[in-house]
């Protein structure tokens, strides 16, 4: 019976306790308000270009964690370490003006 009781008790940890979100988080969706990709004014929206070769990608934001990608009117936006990979993320360039 301890081993049922133990068991129980496991069982009753897991149910119980909710999921704790990671620091981190993940993508997420967000509809542009009147503009499309191509003309979104540079800083507005909270948006900054990525890159001239990479077109339709924004970074969010001051930093350069989450990186959107945009899609007709709606924006895609994930941390870079999701988006590109651990590998690819170091050398995208950051401009965090």
């Amino acid at each position: 019976t301890k081993m049922v009781l133990v068991l129980l008790l496991l069982l009753s940890t897991l149910l119980g306790t909710p999921a704790v979100p990671s620091q981190r988080p993940s993508c997420y969706k967000r509809a542009l308000k009147d503009h499309n990709c191509h003309t979104i004014p540079e800083g507005k929206e909270n948006l900054r270009h990525v890159d001239d070769g990479l077109q339709d990608h924004f970074w969010e934001g001051k930093g350069c964690e989450v990186i959107c990608y945009c899609n007709l009117n709606e924006l895609l936006c994930c941390p870079k370490d999701i988006f590109f990979g651990p590998k690819v993320s170091f050398v995208i360039p950051c401009n965090s003006q």
